[in-house]
């Protein structure tokens, strides 16, 4: 193995600022206490922002999406229905069924939406408009009824597109509330904002705490780390696009890393120098060139099983594969949060165009989950009814027993009266004075 760029910054784990985690912990506590007050006060600290409501009427709405360009709109209509058809797809391969496990035993699955979901999108430099789509549409078509949308105001500006993406979107309730503040509010309940189940959404280091600390009060939809972007290639590969789509995802912030795997020495010093050409004149290589320099990685193994073994040690979000035979990647990794397959691809379709979801697991969590989508905003639930008489009996006998290996005898005796109901069995426990009724 061939290292020909190294990572400036070798840990590029966070395990928490304590000034932002206590800073978030004070918001929270506030918005507890003071409810709207709260949210208002740390609105106009944070963002300069106190309009007389937050909450956008119909006719305002209506209002910011008339000042959208046209052709905006349609393309925002476009891509949520790539979103919305895959989604529905999703929806669709997840069935309720009811099972007769044994004569007279019932059990059965249900897939229920969660009653209300936050959907956040940031502003700041870069206001994620996708951000609505991903979060919002797929709430909808998995049948949440009430979405509350938020996202900031931008140097005092209303972000009209994103607006507009969140109507077009079908959210319920849209304020223009960001930061922390926003996030609490929809987790904790106000006296204007609903009270919500579930979070979902990007946003800064502050959001991001907010949301793990809110986390088991509401549920969220991933504990989200900086943009990843992983590309396995051999020398079949275009260097200049392999290096175009590496510093793609680069510039979503300084901390973002953008790894290279290749069994072509060659290649990987070809992309090398693509970079070092393209980065002086890209208007976002004041991130993108740090990230570049500071998690930046090119790394030559011996073949492209081993590209694809030690890729899949990094469980990276975006994996795009740059080779002759892309659909490799299928049955060679199973670590990653999406994989993009072949030059005709790339993890910017599927951050903005594509249909399938952009959140998507970071800092080596594609170990152990996927991204969000449709059964995120889902509880799967079970239900049980015994109708057979001997069924009952034989469970509670079986009851008993199990319960009593662990000492649980209130368990065991919820069997036993059963077992005596249904099958005449003997209640050595039970005082004389009481019987079992009548079946």
């Amino acid at each position: 193995m061939l290292h020909l760029k190294s990572p400036a910054v070798i840990d590029t784990a966070v395990t928490g600022d304590p000034s932002v985690a206590e800073t978030v912990s004070t918001v929270i506590a506030d918005i507890r206490d003071r409810g709207d007050a709260a949210v208002r006060a740390y609105s106009e600290k944070f963002d300069k922002w106190s309009p007389e409501s937050f909450r956008l009427s119909e006719e305002r709405i209506d209002e910011i999406i008339s000042t959208v360009p046209s052709e905006v709109i349609a393309d925002i209509e476009t891509v949520q229905r790539n979103v919305r058809d895959f989604a529905q797809h999703q929806r669709d391969s997840l069935h309720d069924f009811e099972v007769e496990t044994s004569p007279g035993v019932h059990l059965g699955q249900r897939n229920l939406p969660v009653s209300a979901a936050g959907a956040y999108a940031p502003g700041g430099r870069y206001p994620l408009v996708a951000s609505a789509h991903m979060t919002t549409v797929t709430a909808k078509v998995a049948g949440v009824p009430h979405v509350t949308a938020c996202t900031p105001p931008i140097r005092g500006e209303v972000p009209a597109a994103t607006v507009a993406a969140f109507h077009l979107a079908g959210a319920d309730d849209i304020y223009l509330l960001g930061g922390v503040q926003a996030v609490a509010a929809m987790a904790l309940g106000t006296q204007s904002i609903r009270k919500v189940d579930m979070l979902a959404g990007p946003g800064n280091a502050f959001v991001a705490e907010a949301k793990r600390q809110l986390f088991g009060q509401v549920g969220i939809d991933l504990f989200a780390g900086p943009t990843e972007v992983m590309i396995v290639a051999d020398s079949s590969a275009d260097p200049f696009i392999v290096a175009v789509d590496l510093l793609s995802q680069a510039e979503h912030g300084p901390d973002s890393p953008a790894v290279l795997i290749t069994d072509s020495e060659a290649l990987g010093r070809s992309v090398i120098e693509h970079i070092d050409a393209i980065l002086p004149d890209m208007p976002t290589r004041d991130f993108a060139g740090v990230a570049w320099r500071d998690h930046g990685q090119v790394i030559v193994t011996a073949d492209i099983d081993a590209a694809y073994a030690l890729a899949d040690t990094f469980a990276s979000e975006h994996v795009q594969i740059l080779t002759d035979t892309p659909r490799r990647a299928l049955e060679s990794m199973s670590n990653y949060g999406a994989l993009f397959l072949g030059e005709k691809t790339c993890v910017s379709y599927g951050d903005k165009v594509i249909g399938t979801n952009h959140t998507l697991p970071t800092r080596g969590a594609a170990r152990y989950t996927g991204g969000l989508w449709v059964g995120k905003y889902l509880k799967t639930v079970t239900y049980q009814e015994v109708t057979s008489e001997a069924a009952s009996a034989e469970l509670g006998t079986l009851c008993g027993r199990a319960a009593r290996v662990e000492y649980f005898e209130g368990h065991a005796r919820s069997g036993d009266v059963r077992a005596a109901k249904y099958g005449g069995a003997p209640l050595t426990w039970a005082p004389a004075t009481l019987s079992v009724g009548p079946r």
